[in-house]
């Protein structure tokens, strides 16, 4: 809808809108003029709110998409990468309770445009250590390197290395020692990413507060889902971006692509990650432009003007007419806004429902926060598939699945006329029915790769229980090898060995990703005698691999759907509880929960359960151990499955009990409550006080960064 220049005039002043006289009647034309001016400005705003949902979630996500890059880069275990990915949460825990309710009396418009800022900044310091911490450098024999000086992979007398060619080579590690020594580079992804939380936190609590304070009452829901839904564009986006990052190598642009000699299957291949950010952070700080420009206030809808539940605002703000010549909000001290912050914090914590619904949540995000954080890791390790199909995968399938669910569970309440009651048992069956999905991934795995000394034994030789140990054999015992190497090759035989020089490969051809090794003592079967050859980079899976990836696949987007069913359930039962002029504020000591109890330690318990099942660890130049490079695929899949569905059957239990406490305190009656009629008690004494109004019911659900939760 077109406004005139007028319009515009009037509704971006700082102003608020005088109050109507009760004692005379509004002309038609000057109704219709205001209806104008609030239809319009509300609509700015909501395209305004909608490109930052959309810009933090693709940052968020893409993320998300890099954990395993970052992994590699930095030479770090899966349980500092959590500690990364924790960083987030972090942020937030900073600043929620006083963004959430302090900034809802506050100008919210130009807190949300700082805090695009803040992310923004926050994204670019993510990227900034690929500019200061040097090349790439990734374990490999010097013959695939271009070298020009021909070495036998298998050692046998160090004499065979020429003294320059050691010293240089010796040079090269001293010098990358001393650098190593003096930076932490992680740190900076660390402080990056604990920016992007602070500047994340005012986007939705003052974002969909200020919707349903100036929204007409019947399109409130119908733009806060408007939001929601073009929030989930932003992860597909920031997945795919990932994924097409993921293709390009960490240093394109700084070195010639044709002397790498490694390949996108390889687990130490690291891709363009930081490229990804530096686009992340423009687009968030084109999205935080136009909140500069918008109004503290907008004209309050006909219908709401008296209303004393529809707006958060009305507690704390009375609105003057034009000759009092100053705004409200002035004559507000900071002591009278919080004076009602322990009473108001009371109150919260005083309803079972909201606090039963909270530990449930609790619980549930532990599972699906670990869950999500490590699935790029799982599908690479499981299915030895790369970062970018990972990536790619997961944008263009699991996420529609989670929007089509959260849609889905709107529709349902909406069309079936769902109460509270009915909510609880949608919400429970959702979760019960997800989980139960979830436990037949158990038998669609795929087995360990076959790596000569880790998961087989050399020539038919028995197993060892030091896979350290088990590396060395007869075969190479004339080889001067490190256990510490991984420079992985295929044999003819189709096993992986860790090093030419632990294959026992005495001769080599080409270079690049081209070298052929020959002449190597282990690769073969028992029953030859002959030494066969083997080629650069790890062997392919089982064949069962590519069949169990797509089984995966299909039941893994039945249970992202399955799952976000009940979202929107126990978000409208989360919110029929709460005091509507308490939205913000219940919203934020939710939130502020999650971070702290789920966001933060998920990542960091998850990863350390992860890396209890590493077989092989590379190694740092300076000597330590740095990320791992195999993994065991049948403890990977206990563990990682494990965990999430231990977790989220506690959360079943959690949310049993708020089905039961709203049945023990609701009258019958209030259980067939239509979604368009009337309110629910939800155990609480008065129904005016305790429900938001019945709009809510098609809302998309709120979950912290719920888009990259698949």
């Amino acid at each position: 809808m077109e406004i005139s220049s007028k319009e515009n005039t009037h509704f971006f002043s700082n102003n608020t809108i005088s109050p109507v006289d009760r004692s005379s009647f509004k002309s038609g034309s000057s109704a219709s003029k205001e209806k104008q001016s609030c239809c319009g400005g509300i609509k700015i705003f909501l395209g305004a709110l909608s490109f930052v949902y959309f810009a933090k979630a693709l940052s968020g996500s893409y993320l998300k998409s890099t954990i395993t890059q970052i992994e590699r880069r930095f030479d770090i275990p899966s349980s500092l990468v959590g500690v990364i990915d924790g960083s987030f949460e972090i942020g937030n825990l900073l600043i929620i309770i006083l963004v959430s309710y302090f900034g809802a009396k506050l100008h919210r418009p130009r807190i949300i445009g700082a805090g695009c800022l803040i992310m923004s900044a926050g994204t670019f310091l993510i990227a900034m250590p690929q500019f200061f911490m040097g090349r790439y450098r990734y374990e490999r024999f010097p013959s695939t390197i271009n070298s020009t000086v021909s070495l036998s992979p298998c050692l046998q007398d160090k004499s065979q290395t020429p003294l320059s060619a050691l010293e240089k080579s010796q040079a090269k590690i001293n010098a990358g020692c001393e650098k190593e020594a003096g930076s932490s580079m992680w740190i900076y992804v660390f402080l990056g990413n604990l920016l992007r939380g602070i500047g994340e936190t005012p986007i939705q609590p003052l974002g969909i507060a200020y919707i349903d304070d100036y929204a007409v009452e019947e399109n409130a829901a119908l733009y806060i889902g408007c939001v929601q839904t073009v929030a989930i564009i932003g992860p597909i986006f920031g997945f795919l971006l990932g994924s097409l990052c993921a293709k390009l190598y960490v240093d394109i642009g700084f070195v010639d692509l044709d002397s790498v000699s490694i390949s996108p299957k390889d687990v130490q291949w690291v891709g363009a990650w930081w490229l990804g950010y530096l686009i992340a952070g423009v687009i968030s700080i084109l999205a935080g432009i136009p909140f500069w420009f918008l109004p503290r206030h907008l004209p309050r809808p006909q219908g709401r003007k008296d209303s004393s539940t529809s707006s958060e605002h009305s507690k704390f703000i009375i609105e003057e007419s034009k000759d009092q010549g100053t705004s409200s909000w002035k004559r507000a001290r900071l002591a009278e806004m919080a004076k009602d912050f322990l009473p108001s914090l009371k109150s919260l914590f005083g309803n079972p429902v909201y606090i039963l619904y909270l530990c449930a949540s609790i619980i549930q995000f532990n599972s699906l926060i670990g869950m999500v954080t490590y699935k790029p890791k799982y599908i690479e390790q499981q299915y030895g598939q790369t970062s970018s199909k990972t990536n790619f995968v997961i944008g263009l399938i699991n996420i529609p699945a989670v929007a089509f669910g959260i849609f889905s569970g709107g529709l349902i309440m909406k069309r079936f006329g769902v109460g509270v009651v009915g909510a609880a048992k949608l919400s429970l069956a959702s979760s019960f029915l997800g989980y139960l999905l979830l436990l037949s991934l158990f038998a669609m795995g795929c087995g360990n790769s076959e790596v000569a000394g880790l998961t087989v034994p050399y020539h038919g030789a028995k197993p060892m229980s030091d896979h350290e140990q088990a590396l060395f054999s007869e075969c190479n015992s004339g080889c001067s090898c490190s256990r510490n190497d991984w420079d992985p090759i295929c044999g003819e035989d189709g096993v992986t060995y860790v090093s030419p020089c632990l294959a026992g490969c005495h001769a080599s051809n080409g270079t690049g990703k081209n070298t052929v090794f020959f002449n190597c003592s282990c690769v073969g079967t028992s029953e030859s005698s002959q030494s066969s050859s083997a080629v650069v980079g790890p062997c392919q899976k089982g064949k069962e691999c590519p069949t169990m990836f797509l089984y995966f696949l299909v039941v893994s987007v039945i249970t992202s759907y399955t799952l976000s069913v009940g979202g929107t359930p126990g978000y409208i039962l989360l919110l029929r509880c709460i005091k509507p002029h308490l939205k913000s504020f219940a919203l934020g000591i939710y939130t502020l929960a999650i971070r702290v109890l789920a966001g933060i330690p998920a990542p960091v318990y998850f990863g350390v359960a992860i890396d209890t099942t590493c077989l092989k660890w590379g190694s740092k130049r300076c000597g330590g151990r740095g990320a791992c490079r195999l993994y065991d695929s049948r403890a990977l899949r206990y563990v990682y499955l494990g965990l999430t569905l231990v977790l989220g059957t506690v959360s079943i239990f959690f949310s049993v009990a708020v089905l039961w406490v709203l049945r023990e305190r609701s009258p019958p009656q209030d259980e067939t409550l239509s979604a368009n009629g009337d309110r629910a008690t939800c155990g609480t004494k008065s129904r005016k006080d305790h429900f938001v109004n019945s709009d809510q019911l098609i809302q998309s659900t709120y979950w912290p960064e719920k888009e990259t939760r698949l």
